[in-house]
């Protein structure tokens, strides 16, 4: 059978899902530290006074892994904006039933849908770490005649047609790849589109450049350790990186506002991750205490994840700037 990458990818992601607990070979932000969820709940409490405080309003996370991210939210929401708590819904987008169940385990009153398009229109804010990364990409490579597209067969890929983006430079070097993934902009115009009718805030942690590129970036994880991206579907998880230039335009022309990209590390910290941290850390045992650290500046740092991943933020038009961007 020949098809073509996304639709390869997006077969392989969902097998895997559906049998893997994901988390074996892999750790996200939210499991690395409670602090993480914790401020991301109070990002969503702030935006949403920034938005005059519609109500009701639906918070709402793309990707929602085990549920340890919004636990953590509406812990810290509860505690330091009741009304916020008050006036909210939860909603998961999750397709995966295994993973359905470990979130009801831990937001029982959450709603779940399938995709966006389910969500109920008004006011609402949305969360998606690590969520684009995985939606499937189509890669064009450049050859001496002008743009193929890649397609995978028998475990190896195979080029084939004429690349379709016109927006495509075609005086590149030969060999030079480039990707789009057409689900994150779909995701992101349309949620834009949303939030330029209703009142409302999206926050998208992941990631990539700042600056659309070339490049393959394709990768794949089984067991903790990097694979074969084309090895049989559903034995590792597919990732690549996000274009924020791509999304950002895309949610600048649904008639969005858009703040960032921005570094992780620089959101986190102007969010008060470091502050929040030391506060944690003086109840726990030295050695707690210096793990709770250790994980803060896993985050945050350069070197580690703090560059590499970037945070995006789509609102309201007019709305004005969102916490953790500089005006």
């Amino acid at each position: 059978m020949i098809e073509r990458l996304d639709a390869y990818m997006a077969r392989a992601n969902a097998a895997y899902y559906a049998t893997h607990d994901p988390f074996a070979d892999f750790t996200t932000s939210p499991e690395i530290s409670q602090v993480f969820g914790e401020i991301l709940g109070l990002w969503a409490a702030v935006t949403w006074q920034l938005l005059e405080s519609p109500t009701p309003v639906m918070l709402v996370e793309a990707g929602p892994g085990r549920g340890t991210l919004m636990a953590d939210a509406l812990r810290a929401v509860s505690r330091a904006m009741p009304a916020f708590q008050a006036a909210l819904t939860v909603h998961f987008i999750e397709t995966s039933p295994r993973l359905r169940l470990e979130q009801a385990a831990r937001v029982p009153d959450a709603v779940w849908h399938d995709d966006l398009s389910s969500v109920p229109a008004g006011p609402m804010i949305l969360l998606a770490n690590e969520f684009l990364d995985a939606l499937p990409i189509r890669q064009f490579v450049r050859r001496a005649d002008g743009w193929m597209e890649r397609f995978v067969r028998d475990g190896g890929f195979e080029e084939g047609g004429w690349g379709e983006e016109e927006n495509i430079k075609s005086d590149l070097p030969e060999g030079t790849i480039r990707e789009i993934n057409e689900p994150a902009i779909t995701f992101v115009r349309t949620l834009a589109a949303r939030v330029a009718q209703h009142p409302g805030a999206a926050l998208f942690l992941d990631y990539g450049p700042e600056h659309s590129g070339y490049g393959d970036s394709l990768q794949a994880l089984a067991g903790g350790k990097p694979a074969d991206p084309l090895r049989p579907p559903g034995t590792a998880d597919l990732t690549a990186h996000v274009d924020f230039a791509a999304l950002a335009a895309a949610a600048l022309v649904a008639g969005a506002s858009v703040h960032g990209p921005v570094a992780q590390g620089l959101f986190l910290a102007e969010l008060g991750l470091f502050q929040r941290t030391n506060r944690l850390a003086r109840g726990l045992s030295p050695a707690r205490a210096a793990a709770a650290m250790d994980a803060a500046r896993r985050l945050g740092e350069p070197d580690r994840m703090g560059r590499l991943f970037k945070a995006l933020a789509v609102g309201s038009a007019g709305c004005p700037a969102l916490p953790g961007f500089r005006a």
